[in-house]
């Protein structure tokens, strides 16, 4: 499993599969959230959804972590806790703070479990199990490429919660109408949120410097950035000039 050949294999592979899930979400839009659609089929209550799907990463990189011969080494430990804070947050919080009684599709849950598995292995198998042994050695956490990669890192992070806390703020218990999203990183683009997680992880890229680190980023991009298009159009159809008038873009401020 943790063989070179096979490790990059997936890599390559989940590569591709970006690219066509890119392609195939600009057509095709993901029925959860406020994008729910009943079409996708059987579904369960939107809150156990998100803590089914995301566990997962959190679970596996925790497993792939402990059960390393490097498990004690410092600076893959670092970077293992700072992909844990994420997902602690995401499976653990989040779910518990969603209001409303939405649902989610068992097919986007099972696909998104799947995904983060693969992430997790993609992430984790490089820190402790593929990279050479002494490629994070302790001068790395002075290094400009762990240093800039983390403040990268934890500003994706905040924006990515405060994002969050505005679209949770929108409505009052009982209100089930949509509301324009404003402040904070919603005056440049449509989906604030989704810019922040880019953010974060295009940041833990960076600090680890991997090819793992890089695919999931680029996952992140091409699985939120047609969700952000079709949200913004969403907006539009519903509350027309004035939410034109915003001149917000997509997800990346000022560029898409």
């Amino acid at each position: 499993m943790f063989q070179p050949t096979f490790y990059y294999s997936v890599i390559v592979t989940m590569l591709f599969l970006a690219i066509i899930v890119f392609v195939v979400l600009h057509r095709i839009t993901a029925g959860y959230g406020m994008m729910y659609n009943s079409k996708w089929g059987l579904s369960i209550n939107n809150r156990l959804g998100w803590i089914l799907m995301e566990a997962p990463s959190f679970v596996t990189m925790l497993l792939l972590w402990i059960l390393s011969e490097r498990a004690s080494a410092t600076v893959p430990a670092i970077m293992a806790i700072l992909f844990e804070v994420h997902y602690f947050q995401r499976t653990f919080i989040f779910p518990l703070l969603i209001r409303g009684k939405s649902r989610m599709p068992l097919a986007i849950m099972i696909m998104g479990m799947i995904f983060n598995v693969v992430n997790a292995y993609m992430i984790g198998g490089w820190l402790f199990y593929v990279s050479p042994p002494d490629y994070y050695n302790i001068n790395w956490l002075y290094s400009p490429t762990f240093i800039i990669g983390t403040i990268i890192f934890f500003a994706g992070m905040w924006i990515n919660l405060r994002s969050d806390s505005i679209v949770r703020h929108l409505r009052k218990p009982g209100d089930n109408r949509h509301y324009i999203p404003r402040g904070g990183m919603y005056r440049y683009v449509t989906s604030a949120n989704y810019f922040g997680e880019i953010t974060e992880w295009v940041g833990y890229a960076i600090l680890t410097w991997s090819l793992g680190g890089l695919t999931f980023a680029i996952w992140t991009f091409a699985n939120l950035a047609p969700r952000a298009r079709s949200i913004h159009y969403r907006y539009i159809n519903e509350f027309g000039k004035e939410y034109k008038d915003l001149n917000r873009r997509y997800i990346i401020p000022f560029i898409y």
